[in-house]
């Protein structure tokens, strides 16, 4: 499979790009062990216009986790294409345009998943942007607004003949936002198109290596994409990447290895940033984690982690887990 001229081999594994999630330390553990393409958060194009300091963060990537894509959003064809220039110029392998995002700062304004409900817009907005920039442009969107519009089929058609070089869909409406089960029949209705010619990539419920497995061989999709199922979890694109591969899962990969991965995931947070917000953007995936499931009335160790404020504090947490389950 290959978007552009970035060459990704047979059934890839995507990092999907998540608000508070996809900073750049779990970007490079998720690519690490096994993420064949990393995303960053979503950046708002009126703000990087606008130089706010913050965003323009956010576009801080590293060789070591290419092929990395930048995904912006917005709602103004002229501020997009800006907002694209600039991104290239921080060197992504590709930007990615979110007309998926469906929480209501996003989609309630009209922009993410809110582009769903002016498609000429979208189409402009995509657009400007694939005419503004020499790297390639994909998007990544839903189903449709809600059950009674489910565009997606003629969508798709629509941006590819924009000039966009992939599309991934989330099989869910916006009206759906998180709830409810992916529904990958569109999907494989999009792929099966023998008018789409660029990859189409399947996201959305992705949890398991026979899920993803699944993805593959029943609907056709050139790549899958993982969000929340990584959160404390980087190393399942190695688990799936094994699975796929016709591997038996890495023996190495154990209780304290895992363990050893969250706390090196802290310590990036911490030297990134400082160690209150380390602590903060390290605590979601410490409460997410599948490893401390076999710990007894875990839920006050739980709350003790989602407390912590110094890494001695949360580290200490975390080595008592180890002792039990040792």
């Amino acid at each position: 499979m290959n978007i552009g001229n970035i060459q990704f081999g047979d059934r890839p594994l995507f990092l999907a790009p998540m608000e508070d999630v996809t900073d750049i330390g779990f970007r490079r553990l998720c690519k690490r062990y096994g993420a064949a393409m990393v995303y960053t958060e979503f950046v708002s194009a009126e703000a990087l216009v606008r130089s706010v300091k913050s965003t323009v963060d956010k576009l801080t990537i590293s060789d070591d986790e290419r092929p990395v894509g930048i995904q912006i959003y917005g709602r103004d064809a002229e501020s997009m294409a800006e907002a694209a220039r600039i991104v290239e110029q921080a060197g992504p392998d590709l930007i990615d345009l979110n007309f998926g995002c469906p929480v209501k700062k996003v989609a309630g304004k009209g922009a993410g998943a809110g582009m769903l409900r002016d498609i000429p817009l979208m189409l402009k907005i995509t657009r400007a942007v694939v005419d503004a920039v020499k790297v390639p442009v994909t998007v990544k969107t839903r189903l449709g607004w809600d059950a009674q519009n489910l565009i997606i089929e003629e969508l798709a058609e629509q941006l590819q003949d924009c000039g966009i070089q992939a599309l991934t869909i989330h099989g869910r409406t916006r009206a759906q936002m998180y709830t409810g089960e992916a529904d990958w029949t569109l999907i494989g209705k999009v792929k099966r198109n023998p008018r789409i010619r660029i990859p189409i990539i399947g996201n959305g419920d992705i949890t398991t290596p026979e899920e993803a497995r699944l993805a593959f061989e029943r609907y056709g999709v050139d790549a899958v994409m993982i969000g929340r199922a990584t959160f404390g979890h980087p190393w399942l694109f190695k688990e799936i990447r094994d699975y796929l591969d016709g591997r038996e899962p890495d023996p190495s990969l154990d209780f304290n290895r895992k363990l050893d991965i969250l706390e090196e995931q802290l310590r990036i947070n911490v030297e990134r940033i400082d160690e209150y917000r380390g602590i903060l953007h390290t605590r979601r995936h410490l409460a997410a984690t599948p490893i401390f499931k076999g710990i007894p009335n875990f839920r006050q160790t739980r709350i003790a982690m989602l407390r912590a404020e110094t890494v001695g504090e949360l580290t200490e947490i975390l080595e008592h887990c180890r002792a039990i389950l040792n």
